[in-house]
């Protein structure tokens, strides 16, 4: 347990300590966009695209926050409890949070598939086929704006998010159940 969470949270904090200066790039998006309206003409592309790097930040952000502990919590009550009582508490409600990652992973995964052109209802087995050459790519899902770019980068990230948050609460789980048994972290 003590290797996997090492790993997990050794990758969530890479990949958190990048995403973070994301919002940067949001921020520069949102310039240009203001510049051009008001001095050139106006670009299609900078409103979506300014969405698409805000879901990533969020996305990808997401576990790293939870390694952090920022995430938002009611500490009424959690605040004053023992160890023990908040490691009780924590893996009894990350049990619920693990389950709805799955169901989010499975829509990601579903969606993405969708956006690749499969019209079927067994996504995985679409994404083995593409590995394995017997699934082809179809017609690719375009977003209805004026800019249409394909929609399938900004999903494979949310699949990407939901797999690593769903990674940083089994190490959550898994430090919790160390904290019951005693040992240090």
């Amino acid at each position: 347990m003590q290797r996997f969470i090492r790993a997990v949270d050794a990758v969530n904090y890479r990949v958190g300590r990048v995403i973070m200066y994301g919002i940067f790039v949001l921020m520069g998006i949102l310039l240009w966009s203001s510049i051009s309206k008001t001095f050139f003409l106006p670009t299609l592309w900078t409103l979506e695209m300014a969405q698409f790097v805000m879901v990533a930040y969020y996305i990808l952000g997401g576990p790293y926050s939870v390694q952090l502990g920022s995430n938002v919590r009611m500490d009424l009550l959690y605040g004053e409890w023992s160890i023990r009582k908040k490691a009780w508490f924590d893996l009894f409600t990350v049990l619920f949070l693990i389950f709805y990652l799955c169901v989010l992973l499975y829509g990601a995964v579903s969606s993405t598939a969708y956006s690749l052109g499969y019209w079927g209802t067994e996504p995985f087995s679409f994404f083995s086929g593409l590995v394995t050459g017997a699934e082809e790519i179809g017609h690719m899902e375009r977003s209805p704006t004026a800019w249409r770019p394909y929609l399938w980068p900004i999903k494979s990230i949310m699949i990407l998010g939901m797999f690593l948050m769903l990674l940083q609460c089994l190490s959550e789980l898994f430090k919790d159940v160390l904290r019951l048994k005693g040992e240090s972290i």
